[in-house]
């Protein structure tokens, strides 16, 4: 099974991959959990230049962007997604084609039906299971992002509207495809959320 969290930053993706994560691996299941960008060697340097970039980078095109998403995609798929579920594993993923449409297509006003066709590329048309999108306001991602601490990086220092349009971004694409995404309230408490997924999770497992 593959699964994604999908959400702006600082909606709460990695807490609730994490307790989804150790609720499977207790029963059993193997666990396979990775990120995007960022989830091999290659991805990982790839992360870098897009997040971390400084001035000897300097401000990167739209389209060079969604090109490098879509070259980590599909390293991230080869090397490690497709092989996990070939042998039975459960795929747990921070991201993946959704953020490259949410971020990319409505954040930075690029072609969407061609992001999408791009990622499709990449990954062999690979689509998860189901997705979870958590979904935050942008005051509220914002309080959570700063709370947090540390340097933002380049997508988390966009203006408030750039955020805006992402947030908007995932909600359409959650009305679109109803039967792959389970739509979360990212205010709700983390044990809430927890019980959520678990609950569809559940009806997805063999022998459900």
């Amino acid at each position: 099974m593959f699964i994604t969290f999908e959400g702006g930053d600082g909606a709460g993706k990695t807490t609730q991959a994490e307790l989804l994560s150790g609720w499977l691996a207790a029963r059993g299941h193997e666990i396979v959990r990775t990120r995007e960008p960022g989830g091999t060697t290659l991805g990982a340097r790839v992360r870098e230049l897009l997040l971390h970039g400084g001035d000897e980078i300097g401000a990167i095109d739209p389209r060079a962007e969604a090109l490098l998403y879509a070259a980590d995609r599909a390293q991230h798929v080869a090397q490690v997604v497709r092989p996990a579920l070939a042998r039975g594993a459960v795929v747990v993923q921070d991201r993946y084609i959704d953020s490259s449409l949410a971020y990319q297509g409505a954040g930075r006003v690029l072609d969407v039906a061609e992001v999408r066709e791009l990622s499709e590329w990449a990954t062999g048309a690979l689509w998860p299971h189901l997705t979870v999108l958590l979904d935050a306001t942008t005051e509220l991602a914002a309080k959570r992002r700063e709370a947090r601490g540390g340097a933002a990086d380049r997508l988390e220092a966009e203006a408030v509207e750039f955020h805006a349009a992402v947030r908007a971004g995932f909600r359409e694409l959650a009305q679109q495809d109803p039967d792959r995404y389970l739509v979360l309230d990212a205010a709700l408490p983390a044990d809430e959320l927890h019980a959520r997924v678990l609950t569809r999770v559940t009806a997805l497992l063999p022998g459900a």
